[in-house]
């Protein structure tokens, strides 16, 4: 059974919705209750931390932003994250993957892992290649100092895919319509 505070707050918020009235979130706590932070689904919170800060920023260029580029990317993560195949084989000097999918996988794999790879040539010592598969990319990341090589192994696709601090910049830069895969 739902405790009285809930039910006060749900009624609040009905009436509120059913007027139509514009009003602040956060006005619906009642004394002592936390405010949530969470946005629910982290793209939505990836888009959600971007939009603040191109509202925060006075020069930001609207006839420029491009949020949909940003989904759309976002959703390209979710595919190669979750769903790509992601074959591994230690080659001289680190790793060979394979990375394959079919469908909307596919084409994010295609688009993801060669720009990857473009960004990172030289991150650490790495040497970073890409070439075409029917189903993927090839993607080779190499070094030659004998610790990198045990790093690249030991990150494996996903550890290799997630490092550098690089991302979060791409994402508001492919916001404000600076960036984008296409190019």
């Amino acid at each position: 059974m739902p405790s009285t505070r809930t039910l006060v707050a749900t009624a609040v918020v009905l009436v509120l919705a059913a007027s139509g009235a514009a009003h602040d979130h956060a006005q619906h706590t009642l004394p002592g209750a936390s405010i949530p932070t969470l946005p629910g689904q982290d793209a939505f919170g990836a888009i959600q931390e971007i939009v603040q800060m191109l509202d925060a920023d006075p020069k930001t260029d609207w006839s420029k932003v491009d949020l949909e580029a940003l989904r759309q990317h976002l959703v390209d993560m979710n595919e190669v994250t979750l769903r790509a195949d992601a074959a591994a084989k230690q080659i001289d000097g680190g790793l060979e993957i394979a990375v394959t999918g079919s469908g909307r996988t596919l084409g994010a794999v295609q688009r993801m892992i060669p720009a990857w790879a473009g960004t990172m040539n030289g991150h650490r010592g790495w040497t970073t290649k890409v070439s075409e598969l029917p189903n993927g990319e090839l993607l080779t990341v190499t070094a030659i100092d004998p610790k990198e090589i045990q790093h690249v192994r030991g990150l494996g696709f996903i550890g290799l895919l997630v490092s550098g601090t690089h991302h979060q910049m791409h994402h508001l830069m492919m916001a404000r319509g600076e960036f984008s895969h296409g190019e």
